[in-house]
């Protein structure tokens, strides 16, 4: 292959820096309306009033939509099911008078300009009846309810009690937001004939598509939802956000193009990831091997919806016990339903795991790489099956290596340079290798160019680039000759691009197609006379420099444009699915192991992470360069959840507080130093015909528990609650 593996700058950068590329906020129509949502003041209770009379004096207000005055919208729970909607009755945007967290739109002001839009929504003066609200998560603990029951092997309890070295602690992490550079917006133009054209942030146009038109009441080919560039997501696009139900609103409600873009405040009304309290206790024999695992979630959720992602079973899936028990709780709250966040349920999960076996390491007086070691699995414990492949050892070795762990010394504090104390810190990272359904359509003309097509979305992971690399291999083709269309509900089908199985999906999906492709040529190619293809058969042969070439005989070949010819054709089109092959005989997953080295100001308590070294087995990496980039991503805001990050409310009114970029911290380019990535080699022939595993998540799993690890190790303070701010350090005893 001369592409799939190569280090390949991104196909859309020039768009992208030249200011082609455009956003969902940047597409323009004729007579374009500007919408700005009013959001609710109160977390719970009933509006009473709305008067919208001073908004609507304001010169270039054309109107103001409420849930008494807004276009019809589907009254039963289904209609409002997206594909990775929770139990239970999801929120509809302006339906109703009833207010369900603070923070949710009330009111959407149409005008002539954004700016005006924008000041008449503060006129728009809402009266409430409000209701008691509950939106601490440690004041509901005792209200909490199991969604689901304990995952359980052997008697995780009895071992507890009956080994030789136990440790017992809970973790508990904020509700984070996911702040993306692009803010949530929608654009919807209205075509000849009422159509209308949405332009929307989402990581799934299908999914938006389908959602709308169940909303509303449309035919399939009224509505049609396009999303070619995205800045930036990383969850919050999954689930159809509210301006676009709003926009959509506008234009059905006002027969005009409509734009509502929310500010970053009411970005925060969005979902989020849920704040969790957790419990890991680990007995372990005095030679560091693990005879039991318990790990304990409580988490929050809304009252109208049950959220719930996999946090607690990660052990499972990787270090022997004989013994474990993995339980979820849910605490519901006057919130907006939480949502998926990078590394969803893994990123929370594995923090408090990772932590809790350095603990153990501390513990037994061992390394904390050799007590993940001698505790390692060649199975999945959950399931009781092998991998497809598993390189963590490898990860654990080449990680070490390139970052010097030798170097440790283990006691805590026992390391420093003048006025600061350097730490060590390491922690484990896995995720599912998951691969979707996922069609794709190839047209292939005799001037050598070929046009690839998929509704997955491009959310700045590089996903145009590497289904250029891969369509060129399969085809035969310099990249050059190869254009990509997605991002457009009207292509064939892909599902949400999320959970890291985008790659593999729409990859898989492009080799088959395109083996559907070679298929066709190679059956013109046999009519030409004497043809040096003749019995040749499809998997004899392959695509390469513009020719069907023969694979045991190069020298016997027909110029793609001959074939072509032949065929009295000048393009040949194909749509093929590719579906997982997963039959529950292997576990699938990505492994790393993540180094970090910290300095903490012994009298400031200020940490920097100076230098880290995130070491990743993900099965065939098809760009190393922005493979690199999506690991380099997922380590910060690893970093910024062991150090910055941290959503804050106040509950005596329900309301988020640092609901901006000012106050809500995230890592800055001098919180950033060094960061290595190792990709260890990972052939997998069972996982899918092209190995592919996917990194978008990856990177983020175990990195906060490294820095967490490493400012024990550096101070002998171990905080248990993130993020680690310089208070808590300083008025923290040591360990």
């Amino acid at each position: 292959m001369t592409h799939i593996g190569t280090p390949t700058s991104r196909v859309d950068g020039r768009a992208k820096v030249t200011g082609a590329a455009k956003y969902a906020a940047e597409f323009n129509a004729d007579m374009l309306v500007h919408g700005c949502a009013v959001t609710s003041t109160i977390a719970k209770g009933r509006i009473t009033h709305i008067d919208v009379s001073e908004a609507l004096r304001v010169a270039g207000v054309i109107d103001v939509l409420t849930h008494q005055n807004r276009p019809n919208m589907a009254r039963t729970d289904r209609s409002y099911k997206e594909d990775v909607a929770p139990p239970g009755s999801p929120y509809r945007p302006l339906y109703d008078d009833r207010i369900l967290h603070s923070g949710q739109p009330v009111a959407l002001v149409l005008a002539e300009e954004w700016e005006i839009a924008k000041f008449a929504a503060t006129l728009v003066k809402v009266e409430y009846n409000a209701e008691a609200h509950a939106t601490d998560l440690a004041l509901e603990r005792g209200a909490a309810f199991e969604p689901s029951k304990p995952i359980t092997r052997g008697d995780a309890d009895k071992a507890l009690a009956a080994a030789q070295v136990r440790h017992d602690a809970e973790y508990s992490l904020p509700i984070e937001h996911h702040n993306a550079m692009e803010l949530h917006a929608a654009t919807v133009i209205r075509e000849e004939g009422g159509k209308l054209k949405v332009y929307d942030k989402t990581q799934g146009v299908m999914n938006s598509q389908k959602y709308l038109v169940s909303v509303f009441g449309l035919k399939k080919d009224e509505l049609r939802v396009l999303s070619p560039y995205v800045g930036g997501a990383f969850g919050s696009g999954l689930r159809p956000a509210f301006q676009v139900v709003l926009a959509v609103m506008g234009a059905i409600a006002l027969k005009r193009s409509v734009r509502v873009v929310l500010t970053r405040h009411q970005t925060f009304g969005l979902p989020y990831r849920p704040a969790s309290i957790q419990r890991v206790a680990l007995g372990a024999t005095n030679g560091g091997t693990l005879d039991a695992v318990l790990h304990d979630a409580l988490s929050i959720t809304s009252q109208y919806e049950d959220f719930q992602r996999n946090t607690t079973s990660w052990a499972g899936a990787l270090y022997k016990s004989p013994h474990a028990k993995y339980a979820h709780k849910l605490a519901k709250l006057d919130l907006a339903t939480p949502g998926d966040m990078r590394a969803p349920g893994g990123a929370c999960g594995m923090y408090a795991l990772e932590c809790a076996m350095d603990e153990l390491a501390v513990k037994l007086k061992l390394d904390p790489v050799e007590l993940r070691l001698r505790c390692y699995s060649d199975r999945d414990q959950n399931a009781d099956i092998p991998y497809s492949s598993k390189k963590l050892r490898e990860c654990y070795t080449q990680g070490a290596a390139a970052f010097g762990w030798d170097k440790r010394r283990a006691a805590p504090g026992s390391m420093r340079e003048g006025h600061e104390l350097i730490g060590f810190g390491m922690a484990t990272g896995i995720w599912e290798a998951m691969q979707m359904k996922t069609s794709v359509r190839i047209t292939l003309t005799a001037n050598g160019h070929a046009e690839v097509a998929c509704a997955t979305s491009d959310i700045g992971t590089g996903t145009y680039t590497i289904m250029t690399q891969v369509a060129a291999d399969m085809l035969g083709l310099p990249l050059a000759n190869v254009t990509i269309q997605l991002g457009d509900s009207t292509l064939p089908y892909s599902p949400l691009e999320g959970g890291s199985w985008t790659a593999a999906s729409v990859g898989n999906a492009i080799a088959v197609t395109a083996q559907a492709v070679t298929r066709e040529l190679l059956r013109l190619a046999k009519k030409i006379p004497d043809s040096p293809l003749k019995g040749a058969k499809a998997e004899d042969v392959a695509l390469q420099d513009g020719r069907i070439v023969s694979r045991s005989d190069p020298s016997r070949a027909v110029p793609v444009a001959d074939a072509m010819r032949q065929g009295e054709v000048d393009r040949i089109e194909k749509t093929s699915a590719a579906a997982s092959n997963d039959d529950g005989t292997r576990a699938r997953y990505t492994h790393s192991a993540i180094f970090a080295e910290v300095r903490v100001d012994e009298e400031l308590g200020v940490v920097r992470v100076t230098r880290v070294v995130n070491a990743v087995a993900a099965g065939r990496i098809l760009n190393p360069k922005t493979a690199r980039s999506q690991v380099m991503g997922g380590t910060v805001m690893g970093i910024g959840m062991a150090l910055h990050e941290e959503t804050l409310i106040d509950h005596n009114f329900g309301r988020y507080v640092n609901a901006n970029l000012g106050e809500y911290h995230v890592p800055v380019n001098a919180d950033i130093h060094d960061i290595e990535v190792i990709f260890v080699e990972e052939p997998d022939e069972i996982i899918n015909p092209l190995g592919i595993k996917g990194v978008g998540e990856i990177g983020v799993v175990g990195t906060a528990a490294a820095v967490a690890n490493a400012i024990h190790h550096a101070t002998g303070k171990r905080i248990r609650d993130l993020p680690i701010t310089l208070d808590k350090l300083l008025s923290s005893p040591s360990a």
